[in-house]
């Protein structure tokens, strides 16, 4: 990428800084909740989004328990204090994953059936949702940059050239992080359909 115009510029540079690092933030928020959407086998990603109520606070449940996955239809929870099991299988049965948890007063198995063509497309519904809304975040993100820049300039702390420029330059940052986000959704829908 070109050297940043914002960045060499004294009035925005601290603003420039502080918007990429937003939306690397949205980006790496998006990543982590793609590990989280289900594919044909476990992982212990799975389960990542999951929080469970612990003296009264929303933990998540990788913080409380050990997650493995012996098989590749097997993922095996098993709570470092036991009093959570009823918590953790409650989570789990209220969760929008679609499991059906067991336990045996010591570990929770989650069994992960194999995906029906039903529930592919309902996963690739969610995993459009959930690009939706890190798009959006993005262009919010956006939208503050284009203000502090306007507002820079009606202070008389840019030129107008240096405003449109740098107008130019946010535009071109969020086209390339919701284009990073939208390959990273094309690549996990391909693998959700892929029997």
């Amino acid at each position: 990428m070109a050297p940043s115009i914002m960045a060499g510029i004294p009035a925005l540079k601290a603003d420039h800084t502080q918007l990429r690092t937003r939306m690397d933030k949205a980006v790496a928020d998006f990543q982590t909740n793609l590990g989280s959407i289900r594919t044909g086998r476990a992982s212990i990603h799975m389960l990542d989004q999951v929080k469970i109520e612990y003296y009264g606070t929303p933990t998540p449940l990788n913080q409380v328990a050990q997650i493995t996955t012996p098989d590749a239809n097997m993922i095996v929870i098993q709570p470092w204090d036991v009093s959570l099991i009823v918590e953790i299988e409650k989570s789990l049965r209220t969760s929008d994953l679609g499991f059906n948890p067991n336990n045996d007063g010591k570990i929770v198995r989650v069994p992960v059936p194999p995906m029906t063509e039903e529930r592919r497309r309902e996963v690739v519904k969610h995993l459009h949702r959930v690009l939706e809304d890190h798009r959006t975040a993005v262009r919010n993100i956006r939208r503050d940059g284009n203000d502090l820049i306007k507002k820079a300039s009606k202070d008389k702390k840019i030129s107008e050239d240096e405003e449109k420029r740098s107008l130019d330059e946010i535009q071109k940052l969020t086209d390339e992080e919701i284009k990073k986000m939208e390959e990273m959704a094309k690549k996990k829908e391909a693998e959700v359909m892929q029997v």
